[in-house]
């Protein structure tokens, strides 16, 4: 019998910002300070280039978010999240880290797959890679690639990295791509291979890699918005579809309330947790506002820490 999935605690790095910081430092602190206060998972973010349509974010038909905005220009300074996670698994040693998300058709994919799986191997484990198609034309444009094609190309990208993780002489043949007699070691950690992540709403494809790939998924557009909603039609949809959904995991948005003096009000904070559970979310996702100094931080974090793992029955 599958186990059911433990409730987490998830929160975004600091990986970008709208001019220069000056040094990324803050942003180990951070992660140090979430590590040690009990923070299940760290999730950072990904723009590989940035052309100037960027009110395409706001545009669902091209990927976007109905009434969102771009969080930077075109010239704000964004991380490579997996490198960025390499530097930061090193300075931890049991948060974990996913990407959030990953435009994995960027990236050949047997490079992806040996990236992947050394980070996982250097880490003890601790990666999963959040993947999506985006929303930006001038990325796949920079990278050579067509943005109408790009669910094809992610699709692509999972079934190699897939391939190259479970398969010690692996052979792969599409009409992108073939090989036969390809060895790369080591192989991840997790069984299976690292962990694939699928974004997007509520569509037949997102369905199928969920039904591919395995039954975790991060909502996007009103789907996120109306979790309560949203969650058990998906695991019906992937049931139907011939995944397994007996541990599917799902990515909650989960806001923190403040009090008058802005502390945070833990209780009133876990007020909806019960009933996110009940509809199958498992990763509860949290934005915090937390004090540039190591101590602080760690002080800041724990009680949030502590009062989730009370209203979700972790103890």
């Amino acid at each position: 019998m599958t186990a059911k999935p433990i409730p987490q605690m998830c929160t975004s790095l600091p990986s970008f910002a709208a001019e220069d910081p000056g040094g990324w430092q803050p942003m180990a602190t951070f992660a140090r300070a979430a590590d040690a206060a009990g923070i299940d998972c760290l999730l950072i973010s990904d723009h590989v280039v940035f052309g100037e349509a960027l009110e395409e974010y706001a545009k669902p038909e091209v990927g976007g978010s109905k009434g969102g905005a771009q969080p930077t220009g075109p010239d704000g300074h964004w991380l490579e999240p997996i490198t960025t996670i390499a530097w930061l698994a090193g300075q931890t040693s049991q948060v974990d880290f996913r990407t959030n998300i990953l435009l994995a058709a960027l990236r050949r994919p047997v490079v992806l797959a040996k990236m992947a799986a050394t980070i996982d191997v250097l880490s003890g484990g601790r990666l999963a890679l959040g993947v999506g198609v985006g929303w930006q034309a001038a990325e796949y444009e920079a990278a050579g690639l067509s943005f109408e094609g790009r669910g094809k190309l992610l699709d692509h990208a999972l079934q190699v990295c897939t391939t190259l993780w479970q398969e010690r002489q692996a052979n792969f043949s599409s009409e992108l791509l073939s090989f036969s007699k390809i060895h790369q070691m080591p192989k991840p950690l997790q069984e299976g291979g690292v962990p694939f992540w699928i974004s997007g709403t509520f569509r037949k494809s997102t369905v199928r890699r969920l039904a591919t790939y395995g039954a975790r998924w991060i909502p996007w557009g009103p789907d996120a918005g109306d979790i309560l909603n949203a969650a058990p039609r998906m695991k019906e949809a992937v049931a139907e579809a011939g995944g397994d959904v007996s541990a599917m995991r799902i990515v909650g948005n989960l806001a923190l309330r403040k009090q008058d003096d802005g502390r945070i009000d833990v209780a009133a904070s876990m007020d909806k947790v019960g009933a996110m559970i009940e509809a199958g979310v498992t990763e509860f996702s949290v934005r915090f506002d937390t004090p540039d100094d190591y101590d602080d931080a760690v002080a800041y974090l724990e009680p949030v820490v502590a009062g989730f793992r009370a209203a979700a029955g972790r103890g």
